[in-house]
Formats: C-alpha cells, structure tokens, sequence
C-alpha cells in the first residue's frame, strides 16, 4: 500500500511552502527517514523526511511550487506498484511509468468542453502564453517541465533597453511583497521623524566596548541600546503597544519586541518575548541569538509571531530618515536612522552653535487608532530614553 507524503503545518500562521527542490526522483528508492525534499516557508526553510521506505512512486507538486499545508506532495510504494492516490491529492506531475499501450491512448483525443472548445488547464494556457504557442499546441504537448530550448525560444512581447533578468518572485520575498501591500492597503499610516541627541549613548557604547571581557558587555551595539530604550518608552506608552484588527483593540501589558533582520532569503522579523522583564545584556544576548538563527535559516516560525512593537534599524547602512512599513496587526514601528551631526544651540556660549552627534528616529503609526499626539509623546519619551541611557540602565 502506497504512503502519502504530507506536507506539514509549521506553525499557526503558514499556509503555505514554497518546493525548494526534491532529493530523490520519481523510481528512486528511499528510507524512511530520509531527507526527500526541502521546502522553505515565510520564515524558515527545512526538509521533510520519507514517512516510510520503498520507492517514489509519484510526485504532485514540482520545485517552484507554492503548496498549502496539510497537502500531498508525493507517494511512496512498491517497485512496480501503480500509483493510487488518496481524493485529496492532486494529479501527479511525475509518476512511474505507465506501460507503452496506455501513453498513445492518452493522448489520442483531446478534451472537449461544450461547444467543441478545448479544455486546457490554467497551468497549460500560461505555459502557452509563456511559449508562444496556440491553446490546442499547448493542449497536445506533453506534461512536465518546459523543454530548456522553448525557454530560449520564447521573446517577451515590446521594447527593452537590453539584457535583463527575469527573477520570479516567490517564497519569503513573495510573502512580504503580498503583506507589505495589504499593510499599506489595510491601514491609514503616517509617519513622525525627529532626533536625539546621542552623546550619551555613543559614549556610553564605547565604555562597553572597552569593558573587561568577563562582563559579557563588549558585543552590545547601538541598536541593542535603543532597543532597550524603545521597550522602557513602551512600558510608559502602552497605546504604541498595541494590535488592532477585526475592529478591536488591544493594548498589551508586556512588551514582546519584533526587530527587522536582514538575510540571504528576505526580511524576517524575530521577536524577544517579554522584552520589558529582560537586562540590557540579556535583551542583547536573545537579540544576537535570533538574528544569528534568521541568517542560517534555523530560526522556528514561533519565534517570528507574536511581536507588539516592531523596531527596523537601516543607521548601520547610512540611512538618516526613513518611512518603516507598519507590521499588521501592530499599530506602530520604529525606524532607527544613522549617528550624524547636528548643529544646536550652545549653552556655554550664547549665540554660538555646536555640531553634536544626533541619532535619527522615525515612528509610523496607525492613525485609526493612535493619533499624531500621543505617538508624538511616545517618540519624545524615546528620545529622552536615550539621552539618559545611563539614567534608565541604572533605574
């Protein structure tokens, strides 16, 4: 009896996974337990293994795919077994091969719809728009990949400058572009840019990067310093810790704090649970631990839900202001620029300016639910977080 290769559920919120790449191919034996293909998710990528051995019998979804959770993606039976698919598979894009007689029968009659139309799949139209080919071309052509020849063949329609690539979008990128477009789309954002004054704060980097190494202090970065600074604001200005969805509103009491990583596969967002109960060196410990975890694809997709307060930090790439997009259902996020000078007023000496290094911060919020004023004292708060980060370590 032939087994079901069964897509997984990782986590509440995937729906989908994207088909890195199959291990074996069709009429190759497998173990059970062994990798047989790889499948990446929003968040993370990991292989799934054979639920038993024998031979692949039949594959339903090839490499580039992006297929619900919970389905199947192949069959593992027998040598020689024909393969006998539960209702809820899909026909196989790959399967052993039928006996000679039954391939000319397959392909003796086209399908036929009424009105003596012919039935060709969405797949197979956009194969043949992709190719150049005509709907009963494409109806007759056999299944499976594009012959690499038809690739080369086919020539986008219009005028182009020159050489280009054409990169398909999918995976983690495909989930940001579809969540960055509901978010824009879903909420009424605008965005308040102001700075602080980063004396203190760079000053006090540099005394932990000179600190004996006992302390465990020397990797603390800037961002791990505003992040603390962000979390404290928040504890003060619940109303920016906040989700709204559905037409409710809900402040929360801890702060579980989301920070942008970049990495090979897209952006990612790993959340610090309980930001508000962790130490400086702490919250930066679980922040180091996380990115590193989004950089080498390990990361659990438990560990990037749940957030109530996103920070994205660009000031490492030389970005002053920036307009961050809004995480839904969280109704604010940080952006963090760069360090520069700034020219203010001297109080030593009236009249005269001094050029001190300032840190730029932007705060876009949802304004069905919190308005310019508070999310202006938020920001101020912040600022002042920061300009007395010695202050509110030590308190």
């Amino acid at each position: 009896m032939a087994h079901e290769v069964i897509l997984p559920k990782q986590g509440q919120s995937v729906e989908t996974c994207l088909i890195l790449g199959w291990k074996k191919k069709v009429g190759d034996a497998v173990q059970e337990g062994e990798a047989l293909v790889e499948v990446e998710t929003d968040k993370a990528s990991f292989e799934i293994p054979a639920p038993a051995s024998g031979t692949l019998l039949a594959i339903f979804h090839e490499q580039g795919e992006d297929v619900a959770v919970l389905t199947p993606l192949a069959l593992i039976g027998q040598p020689g077994e024909v393969p006998q698919p539960s209702s809820s598979a899909p026909a196989p894009v790959a399967q052993a091969a039928p006996t000679a007689p039954a391939a000319p029968a397959a392909r003796a009659k086209l399908p036929q719809r009424a009105g003596g139309r012919l039935a060709i799949s969405p797949r197979a139209r956009r194969l043949a728009e992709r190719s150049g080919l005509s709907s009963s071309e494409a109806a007759a052509a056999p299944a499976g990949p594009v012959a690499p020849a038809a690739q080369a063949a086919a020539q986008p329609a219009g005028d182009f400058p020159g050489p280009f690539a054409e990169i398909p979008v999918k995976g983690v990128r495909k989930i940001i572009a579809e969540r960055m477009l509901a978010s824009l789309a879903g909420s009424a954002q605008y965005t308040l840019n102001a700075w602080a004054n980063a004396e203190v704060l760079t000053a006090y980097r540099q005394r932990l990067k000179s600190s004996d190494e006992s302390l465990g202090l020397r990797n603390i970065t800037i961002g791990d310093l505003v992040n603390f600074a962000a979390v404290r604001a928040l504890a003060a200005h619940p109303e920016a810790n906040a989700h709204f969805a559905a037409g409710r509103l809900l402040q929360f009491q801890r702060v579980h704090l989301g920070f942008a990583v970049d990495t090979p596969r897209g952006l990612l967002v790993p959340v610090i649970r309980n930001a508000d109960s962790l130490s400086l060196k702490k919250l930066a410990v679980e922040a180091a631990r996380l990115a590193q975890a989004c950089q080498d694809g390990t990361v659990s997709p438990e560990a990037l839900s749940g957030g109530t307060f996103t920070v994205s930090n660009l000031g490492a790439l030389g970005v002053e202001h920036f307009t961050p997009v809004l995480n839904p259902p969280q109704v604010a996020i940080l952006g963090v620029g760069s360090i520069g000078l700034k020219p203010v007023a001297d109080p030593g000496a009236p009249g005269s300016v001094a050029f001190k290094p300032h840190i730029a911060l932007s705060l876009t919020a949802n304004h069905q639910v919190l308005d310019g004023a508070p999310a202006a004292r938020f920001l101020a708060e912040l600022a002042r977080n920061i300009e007395n980060i010695g202050l509110l370590l030590a308190g």
